[in-house]
C-alpha cells in the first residue's frame, strides 16, 4: 500500500471507526494499558494477531519479529528487542498468558529449511537471527517427513523451541510454575484460515474447532 493508501486509510478510520471508539481511547490514554495475552507472532504482513482474534485496542500485548523468534535468556538477549518486550509484558503490565503464534508459509522458517542465502541473498542480519532456531530444525531433519510437509512442520518446530525458551527467563518460569502465567502455541494457516494449538498432553498441533467445524461433544 502506498503511502497515500494510508493516509486515505487514516482518513476512513477517522470518519468511521473513531467516533465509536473514542471513549475507548480516551481511557486508555487516560489509565495506560491493561492487557491480559502477549502475542510474539511473525512480522510477516499477512499475519495480524489483532485481525484473526478480532480484538480491540488494548486487549493484546504484541511482539513480532521474523518467525515469531524467542531467543534463549543470555546477557546477548538483554540488547534484544524480544527479551525487552517480554520483560515489560510480564514485569510491568503483568500478563496472564504468552501466545507464541507460527505461520503457514513462513519465509523465515523456509530460509532456514533450505539455507539463508539460497533464499534471501546477503541475508546477514537474518542468518544470524534464523541461528536461534537451528535447534528447531536438527528436529525437524530427524522426522520421518516427505519433502511436502517439511516446511510445516518447521513452522511447528520453532513454535515449540521458542515456547521452550521462554522458561529460560527467570521471571517468566518461575511465573509459569506457580500459574500467574500460561504459555500457548498455537500455527495459523493463512489461505483457508485454520488456526491449531498446540498440546502439551499430546505434543502435537490441534485444530482449534470453528462455527463451521464444530461437532457436539
Amino acid at each position: 500500500m502506498s503511502i497515500e493508501g494510508l493516509i486515505s486509510g487514516y482518513q476512513r478510520f477517522r470518519r468511521t471507526r473513531f467516533p465509536a471508539a473514542q471513549k475507548l481511547f480516551r481511557d486508555l490514554e487516560a489509565r495506560g494499558q491493561s492487557p491480559q495475552t502477549m502475542f510474539i507472532a511473525c512480522c510477516d504482513s499477512r499475519v495480524d494477531p489483532a485481525t484473526i482474534f478480532d480484538t480491540s485496542p488494548g486487549e493484546v500485548f504484541v511482539l513480532r519479529n521474523v518467525a515469531n523468534l524467542v531467543p534463549p535468556n543470555s546477557p546477548i538477549a538483554r540488547h534484544q528487542a524480544t527479551g525487552a518486550a517480554l520483560e515489560f509484558a510480564v514485569l510491568h503490565l503483568n500478563v496472564s498468558h504468552i501466545v507464541v503464534m507460527g505461520h503457514a508459509r513462513c519465509g523465515g522458517a523456509a530460509a532456514l529449511l533450505e539455507g539463508y542465502h539460497n533464499q534471501i541473498p546477503n541475508a546477514e542480519f537474518i542468518g544470524s537471527w534464523m541461528n536461534i532456531a537451528m535447534t528447531a530444525r536438527d528436529r525437524m531433519m530427524r522426522l520421518p517427513l516427505p519433502p511436502a510437509e517439511r516446511l510445516l512442520h518447521m513452522e511447528y518446530q520453532i513454535v515449540r523451541l521458542s515456547m521452550e525458551n521462554l522458561l529460560t527467563y527467570p521471571w517468566i518460569g518461575e511465573r509459569v510454575e506457580d500459574g500467574r502465567i500460561a504459555l500457548h502455541g498455537m500455527h495459523f494457516g493463512i489461505a483457508d484460515g485454520h488456526l491449531s494449538m498446540f498440546d502439551p498432553a499430546s505434543g502435537q498441533f490441534q485444530p482449534v474447532l470453528t462455527d463451521e467445524t464444530a461437532v457436539d461433544v
